[in-house]
């Protein structure tokens, strides 16, 4: 005869006494219910204000048949010529500043280096490790800036954003130009320092402020631009020098658009002002325009890219560029030091721009005549409209409107390439004249629609 298994050692009564644990237990086990939501709490995103806008503005742009000035479709690469809509147009709308996107060169390095490393470093730098294109292209940045060192972020609003939040605190004072980029003031928000901003150029106001406030914080950092990418202005380098190191700041300059366009070699502002780059604490710039690539970099000393490299967030907890990437700015980067025809050619574009548009009577604002340059025209929608029918004529020129610059200041945007020819200048600049006579002439305006909606 088998033995019985022995099912519990627990005496009957132990046994009851569980068992009835177990049932207060699960009586006392909340019940699965639906979530009630109260018809108070709004989950819809089409009742954000933002969402709003957005209609708004696409009602307006249907009532005078407008299509979408914004996120295009082109087919094909760009560059000064682009196709858009299966037809090729003169294009302004590229920071291909020295024409070396698609150059054979850079195609055919990128090529190697994707069958040789793939396209991805698969995780941040920190953990998944470097490639020698990184240090490559990191140590040539440096040169130009004769720093000791430089670091490659994977985007440059990131750049901004997390070197800025990584350097300062809320015992430290943030001064930078009101019409700084919007990744300066988002880092600025971030690092919980105090902010001031001074008027667009005036370091005038920047002195007064500093001798007002300097003394309050332990640590303070100046933002400006090498370059406005909104009015094609710059700042007075040397100035800014000066009073940097009479208050005892620290200096960062955005050169996001003058490699490859300030000085004769294009090395940026400090080559156009003649300025020791050594003077200036800290040197920021994107691989997405001149160098046709992606992402942002840091110049400086030794100290300050040991500091980003592990504690800035936009390092440490992003992944790292793809060595395609790198190596399409690295060669890049080598061209136009090699070819400074296309810098000098750029500069005589961009000059030549400005001066045919003003003989015309456009408004280019502030423009150096560099690379970048607006015509300034008021009105939004008179402004949305003139880019849309330069489009029909075969030109690519983005609006730039509020909030994106201040009321009545909105305007369409030109960036210049050294591949562009004076004639296709001098149609773009007859072609913007009258298109935007028969835009005056038929009184559109905000205000005309504002009118024919009510």
């Amino acid at each position: 005869m088998s033995e019985q298994p022995n099912r519990s050692r627990l005496s009957e009564e132990q046994r009851k006494t569980v068992i009835s644990g177990m049932r207060r237990a699960e009586s006392l086990r909340p019940v699965a219910r639906e979530p009630v939501v109260p018809a108070k709490w709004d989950t819809s995103f089409t009742t954000l204000p933002g969402y709003q806008a957005i209609r708004t503005q696409e009602l307006a742009a249907e009532m005078v048949g407008l299509g979408n000035p914004f996120y295009r479709l082109h087919e094909g690469r760009s560059g000064a010529r682009a196709t858009i809509g299966g037809r090729q147009c003169l294009n302004f709308a590229s920071y291909d500043y020295l024409g070396l996107n698609g150059h054979p060169a850079i195609t055919e390095a990128v090529a190697k280096a994707a069958a040789d490393w793939g396209t991805s470093t698969s995780a941040s730098r920190l953990t998944a490790g470097e490639r020698p294109a990184h240090r490559e292209l990191e140590r040539e940045l440096a040169a130009v800036y004769e720093a000791e060192d430089c670091l490659t972020f994977v985007s440059g609003h990131a750049t901004n954003v997390s070197v800025i939040a990584a350097l300062v605190g809320p015992k430290d004072l943030i001064v930078h130009d009101a019409l700084a980029h919007n990744s300066i003031v988002v880092g600025a928000e971030l690092s919980r320092a105090q902010r001031r901003l001074y008027p667009h150029n005036d370091l005038d106001a920047l002195a007064e402020l500093l001798e007002a406030s300097r003394a309050k914080f332990e640590r303070c950092l100046i933002v400006t631009e090498g370059l406005f990418s909104m009015d094609g202005d710059g700042a007075d380098l040397a100035r800014l020098v000066e009073i940097k190191e009479r208050w005892g700041a620290w200096l960062m300059v955005d050169e996001a658009h003058t490699l490859g366009v300030l000085g004769a070699a294009g090395r940026g502002s400090f080559e156009l002002a003649g300025v020791d780059p050594k003077r200036v604490d800290i040197w920021m710039g994107t691989l997405s325009k001149t160098l046709v690539g992606c992402g942002g970099y840091i110049a400086g000393s030794r100290a300050l890219v040991d500091i980003l490299r592990y504690q800035a967030a936009g390092m440490v907890y992003s992944v790292g560029m793809p060595v395609p990437m790198a190596v399409a700015s690295l060669t890049a980067l080598r061209l136009m030091q090699a070819e400074p025809q296309r810098v000098a050619r750029l500069k005589a574009n961009g000059n030549h721009f400005v001066e045919r548009a003003r003989a015309a009577g456009l408004d280019v604002g502030l423009s150096w005549g560099y690379a970048v340059s607006p015509v300034v025209v008021g009105d939004s929608l008179r402004t949305v409209m003139l880019s849309d029918r330069l489009l029909a004529c075969g030109i690519n020129a983005l609006p730039i409107i509020p909030p994106g610059v201040l009321e009545r200041s909105a305007r369409l945007r030109f960036f210049l390439s050294s591949e562009h020819a004076f004639a296709d200048i001098d149609e773009t600049v007859s072609t913007i004249r009258q298109e935007l006579d028969r835009l005056i002439d038929e009184n559109v305006s905000v205000t005309s629609l504002a009118t024919l909606l009510k």
